[in-house]
């Protein structure tokens, strides 16, 4: 099947399509920043050239002149099911390769001298190289070549002695070509360093998740030089812009193409950076087939979601996050956090970094008081117990801008006799399980979820998923339809996500 990095020749899985040059630029960006003399090689078919993730990476390569990246197209005229769009039409090919600022070679795919000799002349100049090699599906065998219908199909014991009778070596044709082994290179150093530097906020300073995260982004990357930062042409929102100020040769502007942004920061990754890729929680959607594939080639891949639900305000729904939990949730082996404030935030993207895997932070638009002491612990996995006294009638679980809609309900509820223990869901996946169940015991087993996101894969079904089988009765306070533009605590209340909503719904319990 399709290689995965289970092989050690494998850095990235292959098989979705489209991804693989992306990669391969995240790669060649690594060279040179490492100032590394070697070459990044991405194979290409011409039936994949269709997908829009090509160009965006295309472009891409062309705006950093990385010439020491090659793409070599298989111009073999044929796709799955049917020939594709632009058959051997190779004069195309090299329009739109050169559009986007290539330097482009034009062979014949079976010509091994002319091969060579292309791959001879690689890294002149200052642009990326697409070599275009026209081929014939099946060259060689008579029966195969340029046939339709052989795509993934295996030959029959009969047939597969026909085709290597075909294609054995004769006197003219000679064994083949002896190539050079290439030079040995020095690996970069990608040590972690032994702790990062020490947070100073003070509590009840509000500060919005978003701007903590370009603060953490900036401190640890003052002692690690593996942390690399990419954006989607969002960094003076996500706050990615103190890290490309400070350090602009570890910094690169992906601008608005994120499936390329994610398969650049994948690349760092598989060369021993830690890649930072952040943009508003909803475009990642754009990219979730990269994200995908990430996971199965078990990438070291940071994601940093902005601007999340409703709490966003008036950009309106097209900008709000409210599906990225569920989306980063379904990811195999992925880490789903959630802070509350900036000292959750701070700590998180401490643990991201030393985390091997892909992490996902999602931020915060509004400012929000921070809550916490500078030296309290986050680790993945775990959850905070905020409010709890004996008596407690329901445990409130919240995470980020909901939590403090959970304190203000506990206020209002203690003013009335009512006590509800508050819960700080900040890793969601893994999520506080035994935290949470402990909780829930004590308010015999019922529970109200509340959060700035879909109701459906949110922290509320990742509550009820983990605890339903313990008999723990979980009631789901989340967005459940489309929102509206408007103030962030008119939307809040709008859609049941507020202090209000919560008091309701524990009365109602009660």
């Amino acid at each position: 099947g399709h290689p995965t990095p289970r092989l050690p020749f494998a850095d990235v899985a292959t098989g979705s399509l489209g991804q693989g040059l992306s990669v391969g630029v995240g790669m060649a960006l690594c060279a040179h920043l490492d100032k590394l003399d070697y070459r990044t090689y991405v194979l290409l078919g011409d039936g994949e050239c269709a997908e829009g993730a090509v160009w965006e990476a295309a472009a891409l390569a062309g705006f950093y002149h990385l010439n020491n990246l090659i793409a070599v197209v298989d111009v073999n005229r044929l796709g799955q099911s049917q020939p594709t769009m632009l058959g051997h039409d190779v004069a195309t090919y090299k329009k739109r390769f050169e559009a986007f600022g290539w330097r482009t070679e034009e062979i014949d795919g079976h010509d091994l001298d002319e091969i060579l000799e292309v791959l001879a002349a690689v890294g002149l100049g200052h642009q990326p190289l697409a070599i275009l090699a026209k081929t014939l599906k099946g060259g060689g065998v008579s029966f195969l070549q340029d046939k339709e219908g052989w795509h993934g199909k295996p030959l029959s014991k009969e047939e597969a002695v026909r085709a290597i009778a075909e294609l054995l070596p004769t006197a003219k044709s000679g064994i083949g070509i002896p190539i050079p082994a290439p030079s040995e290179i020095s690996a970069p150093k990608n040590e972690a360093p032994a702790s990062y530097p020490p947070i100073t906020y003070k509590q009840g300073d509000l500060v919005a998740t978003r701007e903590a995260f370009g603060n953490a982004l900036l401190r640890i990357g003052a002692v690690d030089s593996r942390i690399v930062a990419m954006d989607g042409d969002t960094k003076n929102s996500t706050f990615a812009e103190k890290f490309a100020k400070r350090f602009a040769d570890r910094f690169t502007e992906c601008f608005i193409a994120e499936q390329c942004m994610v398969g650049v920061a994948t690349g760092f990754g598989t060369c021993g950076k830690v890649p930072f890729a952040s943009t508003f929680a909803c475009f990642l959607t754009r990219a979730y087939d990269q994200i995908r594939v990430a996971g199965v080639s078990m990438a070291n891949l940071k994601l940093v979601g902005s601007h999340v639900g409703v709490s966003i305000g008036e950009d309106g729904p097209s900008q709000m996050g409210l599906e990225d939990i569920a989306m980063m949730r379904a990811i195999v082996g992925s880490t789903v956090l959630y802070p509350s404030d900036a000292v959750c935030a701070e700590k998180l993207v401490d643990e991201m970094a030393a985390h091997k895997g892909i992490c996902f932070l999602r931020t915060s638009r509004p400012k929000t008081p921070v809550i916490y002491s500078n030296d309290e612990a986050f680790p993945i996995g775990g959850a905070k117990v905020l409010r709890q006294s004996a008596g407690d009638k329901v445990t409130v679980v919240a995470a980020g801008v909901t939590l403090f809609e959970a304190l203000k309900a506990a206020d209002a509820l203690k003013a009335e006799g009512i006590g509800i223990t508050v819960i700080d869901a900040y890793s969601i996946k893994p999520l506080g399980r035994d935290v949470i169940k402990a909780a829930a015991k004590k308010t015999k087993n019922l529970v109200v979820t509340v959060e700035d996101h879909y109701s459906e894969g949110g922290l509320g079904d990742a509550v009820a998923g983990e605890l339903s089988s313990d008999g723990v009765k979980v009631h789901k306070l989340a967005v459940l339809e489309l929102p509206r533009s408007g103030k962030a605590e008119e939307l809040m209340a709008k859609y049941g996500i507020d202090a209000a909503a919560i008091v309701e719904k524990v009365k109602a319990l009660v």
